[in-house]
């Protein structure tokens, strides 16, 4: 499971709503118990995001509904965070005049005065925390009692050393002689473009080997 694995999923549910209006009856919601529900016992903006997490192939330190005891487990699991937050990070909110723990998404992006979030069971201008569906919204750090931090797996990027038969000479020439060298990886990024420093860089190694410097 990765950060933007998460956030494709969660991204692709924007727009979603319960039906009918006020309802709580939503997909989510079914899949959390197992059957429909309606009512006002059945908010589910934390029930979103522990859906996204399992159709990710993961899962948060406890599957429930409620904001507070994810926020408690997370603690007890060691991975509760209130300061640098990154994307795919599950945030929890403190809404004024509200409980402790109102509300949840999954950040998106960091901005200098709070965060930009995907979140289930919120509006646009009506009530934040059960708004009735699954939108994009910016949230200021006053707002924030912390979040938590699944245990993400790093986006398995491949290589790319393998030239194209038309470019295969050229690039085993380059290789061979100094002037095409890659990341300290090895990776040698053979489809990415070329800055103009790297461009200067690669001249420069050819003028060498050439003994034009």
């Amino acid at each position: 499971m990765t950060a933007e694995k998460v956030l494709a999923i969660a991204t692709a549910e924007l727009g979603t709503r319960e039906s009918p209006t006020n309802s709580n009856r939503v997909k989510y919601n079914t899949w959390y118990y197992g059957r429909e529900v309606s009512g006002a016992a059945y908010p589910w903006c934390m029930v979103f995001v522990q859906w996204v997490f399992a159709q990710a192939g993961g899962k948060l330190p406890v599957k429930t509904a409620s904001c507070g005891a994810l926020m408690n487990a997370a603690r007890k699991a060691g991975c509760w965070v209130t300061k640098d937050y990154r994307p795919g990070d599950v945030v929890i909110y403190d809404f004024p005049g509200g409980a402790a723990t109102d509300h949840t998404g999954i950040i998106e992006k960091v901005t200098a005065f709070g965060v930009v979030a995907i979140e289930g069971n919120t509006s646009q201008a009506g009530s934040q925390s059960n708004g009735g569906m699954v939108r994009r919204k910016t949230r200021p750090y006053k707002q924030i009692v912390g979040a938590v931090r699944p245990d993400y797996q790093k986006e398995d990027k491949h290589m790319d050393n393998i030239p194209s038969p038309a470019h295969k000479e050229g690039v085993e020439w380059a290789k061979k002689n100094g002037i095409l060298t890659g990341d300290a990886a090895g990776d040698l990024k053979l489809s990415d473009p070329v800055t103009r420093q790297q461009l200067c860089t690669m001249l420069f190694r050819f003028a060498k080997k050439t003994g034009k410097t």
